[in-house]
């Protein structure tokens, strides 16, 4: 198959228009403007495609809710990585069946990454019937083209093609919040970790151009955005498909030139392409903050081999003391991946060592979970889940252990923070995150400090969270 990048014209974006126009005339002559909801499962990857979807719901005339019950359209946007993911995606599109007996005239669209597996796609197409329109990633810019199909009654429609990817501006969006905002600035993988589904339902890997992402976060920040994170499968790997001589070091610099008082941040980064350049860009870039999502995924070599990682145990541990090197006070990250198959108990030891010398501020934890079509689905895996299970909560106790250690260690400091919420919990009446995006508490204050930059002075923590008061206040 040809892997060439597809990039979308400006006449087929400006079509989509056109049946976005002719829904909102139908929309406008209804008694009441119909409503959408977006229910969406995954990663920030899939809240960026939300947006663009809300966009497009926009431009028809459709209003939004939070219930599926008082919904016109629910579109539902899912993920593939985990099998938990996915059942639990197919149980809640099970039950909207009773809600479409009830209002027969009801959408149901599943699109994102579960959509573009061909098992998935042909179980929704047999099993659940009242599912109407259904679509992968590729075929996101042109929702309104297929939207105006299952309107006008063709059908269901499927848009499921196995396609390299494009590149698609010009989309309408409609962003979840005023303060937080994410900016794609690459789509697909060419890795193939042995254990991922990612390449095969997101495509290969295409970098936008550097003046449309900088247009993206200039308007962010114009418009008071305060924290604006740059997204990808391995935003590492930014530009090697441009042949324009940028690379991803490159464009935070561009990104931290452009005017106004915000934060930048990125994920997420895949090892082997994590640079010495990128490390010493971050500490000269004065609005990068010192986050550092870095997966490593187990610490054998010999697993790490498995599951086609492309670095080892020690090239890891290297990046990690040269990225602390350029930047000391940086919060790092990281996923690991419990039960691999044909892990053993010593490799698994392996990966305690690795977090106990790396001491991470905080991980994402996984059991493995097979996924049809990869590599390591058809591998021997002897481990039993009990152990599987043994193991992952070992790994959750040694972590927690450090997490709250490296919590406590931010006791009495002062920290620039951004007031991003008003607190649901008893005991702080706002939510602020620091510079390295570690969660706090805050006690005082009130709705109006939201979206702003302020000192918290950091007077307890747990496990989780810290815990402050604004600074100079009592």
């Amino acid at each position: 198959m040809d892997r060439q990048t597809t990039r979308i014209s400006p006449a087929d974006i400006d079509r989509q228009r056109e049946f976005c126009e002719q829904i909102h005339e139908r929309s406008a002559a209804l008694p009441t403007p119909p409503l959408a909801f977006v229910d969406t499962y995954g990663c920030q990857q899939n809240e960026a495609d939300s947006e663009r979807i809300r966009g497009y719901l926009a431009s028809m005339g459709y209003g939004f809710t939070e219930s599926e019950e008082a919904a016109d359209a629910i579109v539902i946007n899912t993920c593939a990585i985990r099998e938990h993911a996915e059942d639990r995606v197919l149980g809640n599109v099970g039950a909207l069946v009773h809600a479409k007996r009830r209002h027969p005239g009801q959408i149901i669209c599943l699109c994102g990454c579960m959509a573009q597996e061909p098992q998935v796609a042909e179980k929704i197409r047999q099993s659940y019937r009242h599912v109407d329109l259904v679509f992968g990633p590729h075929a996101l810019w042109k929702f309104p083209e297929l939207f105006c199909r299952v309107l006008t009654r063709r059908g269901r429609v499927f848009d499921i093609a196995d396609e390299p990817g494009s590149i698609a501006e010009g989309i309408p969006v409609v962003r979840q919040s005023g303060i937080k905002g994410w900016v794609s600035i690459m789509y697909g993988c060419n890795n193939f970790c042995s254990y991922c589904i990612v390449p095969y339902v997101r495509g290969r890997e295409r970098s936008r151009k550097p003046e449309d992402v900088l247009a993206e976060v200039k308007a962010l920040a114009d418009e008071g955005y305060r924290d604006i994170t740059l997204l990808g499968q391995n935003v590492n790997s930014y530009g090697k498909d441009l042949g324009l001589d940028i690379d991803f070091a490159d464009l935070l610099e561009r990104i931290d030139a452009i005017p106004g008082d915000f934060l930048i941040r990125f994920m997420t980064s895949h090892p082997k392409d994590a640079s010495q350049k990128l490390f010493e860009t971050m500490a000269r870039c004065k609005k990068v903050a010192p986050a550092f999502h870095l997966p490593f995924q187990a610490g054998s070599d010999r697993i790490l081999k498995a599951m086609n990682r492309v670095y080892d145990r020690a090239g890891y541990l290297d990046k990690v003391r040269r990225l602390r090197e350029q930047v000391p006070d940086v919060v790092i990250t990281s996923d690991v991946i419990v039960g691999f198959p044909g892990e053993t108990t010593p490799e698994f030891e392996e990966t305690l060592s690795l977090i106990e010398e790396v001491r991470f501020n905080a991980l994402f934890t996984f059991i493995y979970s097979p996924r049809e079509g990869t590599p390591a689905a058809s591998m021997p895996d002897p481990m039993s889940r009990a152990e599987k299970q043994a193991n992952f909560q070992r790994l959750v106790d040694v972590q927690n252990v450090i997490s709250a250690e490296k919590h406590a260690a931010y006791v009495g400091k002062t920290l620039r923070c951004l007031i991003d919420g008003v607190s649901e919990d008893a005991g702080s009446a706002l939510t602020a995150r620091t510079p390295g995006n570690r969660l706090v508490r805050v006690a005082d204050g009130d709705a109006s400090l939201v979206g702003q930059f302020r000192d918290v002075e950091i007077t307890a923590a747990n496990t989780w969270s810290l815990f402050g008061k604004l600074a100079g206040r009592g």
